[in-house]
């Protein structure tokens, strides 16, 4: 009696497939199109291998080698499966311990640069601020003294300026000597740094106006953590006014023994994992015996590739990979696959892909080293390869009864 032939549907990279197993072969055909049919001929052929009886049947399924899976180059493509070729590399790997930090420039508290008093708080706790927004608007004696002087400064200059340029018509006309009007130029240069210098002291104090009124503005973008200050309130020179910071700006911050200072260097990869899973960083910086007390250690920094970090204070692992290259092969790692407890990568083959056993070593930034059983010329599945294991796995139990 003929056993009848099975139909399965099988869910492959969000897209559900038809998966029809007879007379050995497989097609996949995506809900919406077209199943990709056999020929009249073929489907004649097969009716005919049915007839033959049960014996004839088994000894079909025998042709296929032990560990196949047969598909074409479309199904390939319609379960998202990638293939890739065999990489060289190896290396050690060292797995470092951190947590998520924020930036140097990721906090500022703002200070007034002179004393005066508080004449309104022009921002709240919680609010967004740019880079240069005033924070507090001040009244400064201090402020306006310097502001006087600046303006005393620049009109002394233009008096030398314009002296100067007399003397030197004066000296053309030989009404006064050369050397006069050298001595004025040179009183003019003086006084054009005097004013100089006056301008950038008041700058510095936030460019008061004539009455002495200045701003004190943030120098990041972020928000306002506290106000330190209120109307009318007084505030040293020096004295916090708010505190601003950006959530945003966060980085991670890794403690590594003093030996690898000489090993990673900025732009090193890392492969990290976190309370939101695996990702991929860039190393930004190694500062050597930066670590407290006596212990020498290294400290590494980096920053994420792709994803947003976890809240600062979050742990994290990081691994990193050191030491010279071993020459030999790596893979990425999601093409190593476990099938009846044997370690395998599938390798491509005419028709489909074979479950090859190998030897795996280390893993380090999502690859891993295989020691025996692959050769460099070798094209294997990487993204997804886990369906052809599931595949592997359900032909054997379909086989088994």
């Amino acid at each position: 009696m003929r056993k009848p032939t099975s139909n399965k549907t099988l869910l492959i990279g969000g897209v559900a497939a038809l998966v029809v197993l007879g007379g050995g072969g497989l097609w996949l055909a995506t809900r919406g199109s077209e199943p990709i049919q056999p020929t009249a001929a073929e489907g004649e052929a097969g009716h005919a291998e049915g007839e033959e009886g049960h014996g004839e049947g088994e000894a079909g399924h025998a042709e296929a080698p032990e560990g196949r899976v047969v598909l074409s180059a479309a199904q390939i493509q319609a379960a998202g499966i990638t293939v890739v070729s065999v990489g060289g590399g190896g290396g050690g790997e060292t797995r470092l311990a951190g947590r998520v930090e924020p930036m140097v420039d990721s906090r500022a508290a703002v200070a007034a640069v002179v004393g005066g008093r508080v004449e309104r708080v022009l921002v709240a706790p919680g609010q967004s601020v740019r880079a240069g927004q005033p924070l507090v608007s001040l009244v400064s004696g201090d402020a306006a003294s310097l502001r006087a002087e600046a303006d005393a400064a620049q009109a002394a200059y233009v008096a030398a300026e314009q002296a100067h340029g007399r003397d030197e018509e004066l000296a053309d006309q030989g009404v006064v000597s050369r050397r006069e009007a050298e001595v004025s130029h040179a009183e003019a240069l003086s006084a054009q740094a005097s004013a100089r210098a006056a301008r950038a002291r008041a700058a510095a104090a936030g460019s008061p106006n004539a009455s002495g009124r200045l701003s004190v503005t943030s120098p990041i973008s972020g928000v306002v953590s506290n106000v330190q200050v209120g109307p009318g309130g007084f505030v040293a020179q020096g004295g916090v006014v708010a505190e601003v910071s950006n959530p945003a700006r966060v980085e991670m911050v890794f403690n590594a023994p003093p030996a690898l200072a000489a090993n990673v260097r900025p732009g090193s990869s890392m492969r990290v994992t976190g309370p939101t899973g695996e990702f991929d960083a860039v190393v930004t910086g190694v500062a050597a015996d930066a670590g407290t007390g006596e212990s020498g250690a290294t400290v590494i920094r980096a920053r994420p590739v792709g994803v947003t970090l976890p809240p600062s204070g979050s742990a994290v692992t990081g691994a990193v990979v050191t030491g010279q290259p071993t020459g030999g092969m790596t893979v990425p790692t999601e093409a190593v696959q476990t099938v009846e407890g044997a370690t395998v990568v599938f390798v491509q083959v005419e028709g489909g892909f074979q479950a090859t056993p190998v030897l795996a070593g280390r893993q380090a930034a999502g690859r891993t080293e295989i020691l025996r059983g692959l050769n460099a010329n070798q094209r294997i599945a990487a993204a997804n390869a886990f369906l052809l294991k599931a595949e592997l796995a359900k032909g054997e139990a379909e086989h088994g009864h």
